[in-house]
């Protein structure tokens, strides 16, 4: 199978232990990614920012079928049981194709505009492993065991560190993927890096005493620009995509659509024409798998157009607004506003200002706080090998990393009603002193700060 992809030129999957994506690719399952979009309502911000998580599938699967050509060069002087065989090619190969198969509608936002639900992880797990889906029907078929080590792959876990490394780490398949493709189609430069030359630099280190099969690893000469340059890709994504006022904006105000609809649903949900997934998710957090696989982008859309004609104010409102792209202004805070104590303050201001407008401060002001670690050292980092067999840290032989390392990186916003803007910025820039030094450093790309125990960072 070849296939043309945008971002990665001819796609093929020709090789022996390639069948399995093809035939996958058939499953009912996987076609539903055509109706989930990657990045949720960020075309709002970016046009051209509607592509699907299908496409992301199929480019984090040609990513992993270069990283195994890559392994198998490296191979060669592993023990037979530590070597990347065929059955652990198709393993992985499915892994990749099939790791964001349980994402709802809009992707991550659903997660987060529908606190109660399940994961996707989750989701994605009872499609692999349950009995009456298409995706364990062609899995089992070619062994009994395939769905289970699938999921365990999407879960990070494999005996081979390397392998599991290259499905859920640092330099996975999947970040690989989709840094490039979502600085294609909204259109930025950021999040572009050299995969070729990642790739390229790519190493096992060597065995350790205790005879453990080698991590994933870099060369250390010519691999630390290379990590250098994903991690600064994925950084500037992160400030000027994910995180862009705009498409934050449209999050939150689906996200407080949905609540007002989850409030009408327990209380009173007569008269409500809601898919049944959408309904049971937001009463009480669960659904069928059934029910949930039916919900795309579309009919949750349909859903929410509808509610424009309903009786409550609020939800009517809400409805109108995202249908229209209204969205919600929002307010840079930095320096003491932006501590806790100082989110706080101005978010109390925020609410007095709504109520004294006569609008509900639950539905109409918010505090948006996103966050994303820099680097982060985990648990089995990927490590830099030198020609001498020694090893280290990416941090420690880095300049750049050692300075990024478990640093999170915030851009926390007031989201309000564009009717409250100019009472409440006038305020605002009254309390921070607009047009200071601080002011332009905030605006510039966020706060940075050392990571905490107590904090956690964003990741997509």
């Amino acid at each position: 199978m070849i296939l043309r992809d945008p971002v990665h030129g001819l796609v093929s999957f020709e090789a022996e232990d390639h069948s399995i994506v093809e035939e996958l690719l058939a499953a009912r399952e996987v076609q539903r990614l055509r109706r989930i979009r990657q990045l949720g309502l960020t075309s709002f911000a970016y046009p051209g920012a509607d592509h699907t998580r299908f496409s992301h599938a199929l480019g984090v699967a040609h990513v992993m079928s270069r990283f195994i050509e890559r392994m198998r060069h490296l191979h060669g002087d592993l023990p037979l049981h530590q070597r990347l065989n065929a059955e652990r090619a198709e393993d992985v190969l499915a892994a990749a194709l099939l790791h964001d198969l349980g994402h709802g509608p809009f992707s991550h936002l659903f997660e987060v505009a529908a606190p109660l639900g399940k994961s996707h992880e989750h989701w994605s797990e009872r499609v692999i492993l349950e009995e009456g889906t298409e995706v364990n029907a062609i899995l089992r078929r070619r062994d009994p065991g395939l769905p289970g080590r699938v999921a365990r792959l999407i879960r990070g876990e494999h005996e081979l560190p390397y392998l599991a490394r290259a499905v859920s780490g640092t330099f996975d398949v999947d970040r690989c993927d989709y840094l490039l493709r979502d600085a294609h189609f909204t259109g930025v430069s950021y999040g572009r890096f050299d995969l070729d030359w990642l790739l390229r630099s790519l190493r096992l280190s060597p065995d350790s005493a205790d005879g453990r099969a080698p991590a994933l690893a870099v060369d250390g000469q010519k691999g630390l620009p290379a990590i250098e340059s994903f991690i600064l890709a994925r950084l500037f994504m992160f400030q000027q995509v994910y995180f862009h006022k705009a498409s934050r904006a449209s999050e939150w105000l689906l996200g407080r659509l949905l609540a007002r609809l989850a409030e009408i649903v327990c209380n009173d949900g007569s008269g409500l024409r809601l898919p049944a997934g959408l309904s049971d998710i937001l009463r009480n957090g669960e659904t069928t798998l059934g029910q949930y696989l039916d919900l795309d982008d579309s009919n949750v859309w349909t859903a929410l157009r509808e509610l424009r004609d309903h009786k409550d104010p609020i939800l009517r409102d809400l409805s109108d607004r995202l249908e229209h792209r209204r969205l919600f202004k929002s307010f840079e805070l930095f320096g003491e506003n932006a501590s806790h104590e100082g989110r706080a303050e101005c978010l109390a201001i925020a609410r007095e200002v709504a109520e004294a407008k006569g609008f509900d401060a639950n539905y109409y002001v918010g505090l948006d706080v996103p966050s994303v670690v820099a680097f982060e050292d985990q648990k089995d980092p990927i490590r830099v090998v030198f020609a001498d067999g020694s090893q280290a840290l990416p941090a420690d032989v880095s300049f750049l990393l050692s300075r990024l390392s478990d640093q999170v990186v915030t851009r926390p916003r007031l989201i309000f009603a564009h009717e409250l803007r100019d009472t409440l910025t006038n305020i605002l820039h009254e309390r921070r002193g607009a047009g200071t030094p601080g002011a332009q450093a905030g605006l510039a790309g966020g706060n940075l700060e050392a990571r905490s125990p107590h904090r956690s960072g964003g990741a997509r």
